[in-house]
């Protein structure tokens, strides 16, 4: 045992200085390990001074990391030393082992880090699945406190630093998101959006030199009034994004060139007479309960029985059964004050059969057209006059036409990597539409920009699609660029652009999802920070 003793000083305690074994007990479940602390002194807590004077000896069981599938309880001997300056509050002190042990701890350091390595990566509920199959369960709070309790690491100024909104309650509580564009790492979390916050963290890191930042009003404010020696660089992403919607609304309103209108019959006007003079389809609940009552009226009456019989069969009412048995057709029981009376659909029912005939057979699609032009009411009425009155009607003939999304991603998808069948169908579309042309050269030209880094030709393009009169959204588009030209040159220009921050927005959504409602800003900075 003497020769067994030193190996386990150096197997157990290798990186802990001072702490000799003296035991090692295996039973069942649990490996108690007896040790002892053997320095000569120690520095009082209180002043700092050191201390040779032991006042007396106590056990400790701190817990460590388990072993061959048992628990592992170190049954560590510690002093406690009496402090020699007459000055200093604490007369006594209890010696504490760096890297064993710590005040008021229940656990080693090391189990005390893997558990909070556990609780960086899994957070609450799936890190305490971790930890009861690593053989030392924990719940999901002491994890969490684990995390919550670790100091803010440190980190130098950078000199290119990322900015971005993230959500900690969608539509509703938005923060800011740092990271060093260099490393790549977070820096620091802001509990808001504002621009003040922004520029107060900016004016405390003078070094600074480049803010990768959207386009977004708050972002712009706090980086001028926090950093204003920083070049401002306006991230290319967002750029094309914004000119891809405004791309979008240009197509769409110019969707009629994308395929000719078709004539207009003039025969099924007389095959849609019958149908005006049954106001409730085949189909229609109503109708079709009124004609199975009519029929079964009829029927019994025919068949010998009595007014009076029949309504006491049928449950019914006298002059129920008598009204029934003056029509001859059910469709002269298609009465009521819901026929035929005015909604306020009526206004919009001639653009909604003009965009069916032109392929729009989307009642979600119809409804948000219509309420752009002021529609006022919900899609369930509009969802029923397609059901019941556009259904019915013939669909035009011919290939249905590309939708305004679809000329879009074509426009926006650079030539070489277009499909042939999509690059017939747009050179089609812009055969028959100049607008569209014109918008493709523009889009094009700013790609060429943003691809090849020449923001200086920025101000050349905003002015040529300023001037396009008949593409509303793009002359909006670069009225925009104006307000933040510096900042937008400087991104078609630099090389900088802020896709790391996008990918730490997306890891923060993922930590938000972990902790199931306990992601509070300082539980996630912490999470954010340190994982």
């Amino acid at each position: 045992m003497n020769e067994v003793l030193p190996q386990l000083d150096e197997l157990l305690f290798s990186s802990v200085e001072g702490v000799l074994v003296e035991s090692v007990e295996v039973t069942d479940a649990v490996v108690r390990v007896g040790a002892r602390t053997i320095v000569k002194r120690a520095a009082c807590p209180g002043c700092g001074c050191w201390s040779g004077r032991i006042h007396g000896s106590y056990l400790r069981f701190p817990r460590d990391l388990p072993t061959a599938g048992k628990f592992v309880v170190v049954s560590l001997r510690v002093r406690r030393f009496v402090c020699a300056e007459d000055y200093c509050p604490r007369k006594t002190f209890a010696e504490q082992v760096p890297g064993l042990t710590r005040r008021f701890g229940r656990r080693t350091e090391r189990l005390r880090s893997t558990l909070v390595s556990v609780g960086l990566a899994l957070a609450g509920r799936a890190g305490a699945r971790m930890t009861d199959a690593f053989k030392v369960p924990v719940s999901r709070n002491t994890l969490l406190r684990l995390v919550a309790s670790l100091p803010d690491p440190a980190t130098a100024t950078p000199r290119v630093v990322g900015v971005d909104e993230y959500a900690q309650r969608k539509g509703r509580i938005y923060g800011t998101v740092l990271v060093d564009v260099e490393t790549r790492r977070p820096i620091d979390l802001l509990p808001d959006r504002e621009a003040d916050t922004l520029a107060a963290w900016l004016a405390e890191r003078p070094g600074i030199e480049i803010v990768c930042r959207d386009r977004a009003p708050f972002f712009a404010e706090g980086a001028t009034r926090g950093a204003p020696q920083a070049l401002q660089v306006a991230d290319r992403w967002h750029l094309w994004h914004n000119l891809g919607e405004a791309a979008e609304k240009c197509v769409y309103q110019h969707r009629g060139c994308l395929r000719p209108m078709p004539a207009q019959p003039e025969e099924p006007q007389e095959e849609a007479e019958p149908a005006a003079l049954s106001p409730w389809p085949t189909g229609h609940r109503f109708a079709e309960r009124t004609r199975a009552k009519h029929a079964t009226i009829h029927a019994l009456l025919a068949a010998g029985h009595s007014k009076r019989s029949v309504a006491r069969q049928l449950g019914m009412t006298l002059n129920t059964i008598l009204r029934f048995s003056r029509a001859t057709t059910p469709e002269e029981m298609f009465t009521g004050q819901w026929q035929s009376r005015a909604t306020r659909l009526d206004a919009y029912k001639p653009y909604l059969d003009q965009r069916w005939q032109e392929g729009c057979t989307n009642a979600w699609k119809l409804w948000e057209e219509i309420k752009e032009q002021g529609y006022p009411r919900g899609y369930a009425s509009v969802r029923d006059y397609v059901s019941r009155t556009l259904r019915g009607k013939p669909q035009p003939v011919g290939p249905r036409p590309p939708s305004a999304r679809a000329v879009t991603r074509w426009i926006l998808t650079h030539p070489d990597a277009l499909p042939e069948g999509d690059r017939l169908q747009l050179k089609g579309a812009l055969a028959n539409c100049p607008e569209l042309t014109a918008l493709a050269e523009h889009v094009r030209s700013f790609a060429h920009m943003l691809a090849h880094l020449q923001g200086e030709r920025l101000p050349e393009w905003i002015q040529a699609a300023s001037a396009s009169i008949d593409l509303p959204s793009l002359s909006r588009f670069a009225h925009h660029l104006e307000r933040d030209l510096d900042a937008v040159i400087a991104g078609l220009s630099q090389p900088w652009n802020s896709g790391v921050v996008e990918g730490h927005v997306n890891r923060i959504k993922m930590l938000k999802r972990q902790m199931f409602g306990r992601a509070g800003f300082e539980l996630l900075r912490k999470r954010v920070l340190l994982a």
